[in-house]
């Protein structure tokens, strides 16, 4: 709904590239058109995830929480499910990682949601910060 939100989620697309080079190079292959496609379902999978993250920060500000207490709130429970649906899709690669065809789009979305995942949970809070520019609380003197 906000144009600062979408940019939150669209920036952390950019950090799957790194890990999609690097998938690519770890396996021997160069950038493909399969590569060009592995590329693409995984923005659309950093996107989710960020989606996600997202829905539940708006979702604790629309609770009454704090923005910082709603960002480490959703950073918190958020992890696993952001983690396992991640390693559940690196793993359903390995079978065709191997193989000639398919192997390039394989490599580079293990590469790249491996790394992406790990970034977007580190990032993406940060980013969120930033965007909404939130100032941490001073401690309250007594």
């Amino acid at each position: 709904r906000t144009l600062r939100r979408g940019m939150v989620v669209l920036v952390a697309v950019p950090l799957s590239l790194v890990g999609a080079a690097l998938g690519l190079y770890l396996g021997g292959y160069s950038f493909s058109f399969m590569a060009f496609l592995g590329v693409i379902s995984l923005a659309g999978m950093v996107i989710k995830n960020g989606v996600v993250w997202i829905e539940f920060v708006e979702r604790a500000r629309g609770e009454g929480r704090a923005r910082e207490e709603a960002v480490v709130e959703a950073g918190i429970a958020r992890l696993r499910p952001i983690l396992l649906t991640a390693a559940a899709a690196i793993l359903g690669m390995i079978p065709i990682a191997p193989t000639v065809f398919w192997g390039p789009m394989a490599f580079a979305i293990m590469g790249g949601l491996f790394v992406a995942t790990i970034l977007t949970l580190i990032v993406l809070p940060a980013l969120y910060v930033i965007f909404f520019r939130i100032q941490e609380r001073a401690p309250a003197s007594n």
